[in-house]
C-alpha cells in the first residue's frame, strides 16, 4: 500500500531531475555558445544562483525516494531502486566537485575577465554536465523499469 506512493514520488523526482539536466544539455549549453562571453558569464552566474537550491532539493528528493523504495522492495526492484539512488548520488558528486568549482570561476569572470584557457575550462564544465545528465537519465530509466515491470521481474515481492 505504501509502496505505490513512493514509486510515484521516485518516478516524479528522478524524472524532473533528468529533465532539468537534459534541458540544460540540449538548450542552455547551446544558447551559452551562441551569445557573447560577457552575456554567457552574466547569465550563467544568475542561473547558477537560482539553480543551487532548486537542483539540490531535486537531487535530495530523488535520492531519498529511490533509496526508500529500495528499502521497501525486494529482488530486482530493490536493485533497480538502489541503482537509481546511487546514480543520483553520482550526479550530485559530479555537480559538487565538477561543475560547482567551475561555476565559481565563471562567477569571477563575470565581474573581471576570463583567463586565456577559458575555453578549455568551459569544455570541462560541459563534459561534467554531460556526465551528470547521463547518470540522472539512467536513474530515471531504472525507476521507469521498476514502475512498469517491477512486479513481474524475478517474481519479486514488495513489502506493503
Amino acid at each position: 500500500m505504501l509502496v505505490q506512493p513512493v514509486k510515484t514520488f521516485a518516478l516524479l523526482s528522478t524524472g524532473l531531475l533528468a529533465g532539468a539536466f537534459g534541458y540544460g544539455a540540449v538548450n542552455v549549453v547551446y544558447a551559452f555558445r551562441a551569445v557573447p562571453l560577457d552575456v554567457r558569464f552574466t547569465f550563467h552566474t544568475a542561473l547558477m544562483g537560482v539553480n543551487g537550491l532548486v537542483m539540490q532539493t531535486m537531487m535530495a528528493l530523488a535520492v531519498v525516494s529511490s533509496f526508500l523504495l529500495a528499502v521497501m522492495t525486494r529482488a530486482v526492484p530493490r536493485l533497480l531502486a538502489a541503482g537509481a539512488g546511487t546514480l543520483v548520488v553520482t550526479s550530485f558528486l559530479v555537480t559538487r566537485f565538477g561543475n560547482v568549482p567551475i561555476n565559481g570561476q565563471i562567477r569571477q569572470w563575470a565581474v573581471s575577465s576570463a583567463p586565456a584557457d577559458y575555453a578549455a575550462i568551459l569544455q570541462r564544465w560541459e563534459a561534467w554536465h554531460v556526465v551528470r545528465t547521463i547518470t540522472a537519465l539512467v536513474a530515471f530509466l531504472l525507476i521507469v523499469l521498476l514502475v512498469v515491470f517491477g512486479d513481474r521481474v524475478g517474481k519479486s515481492r514488495t513489502a506493503e
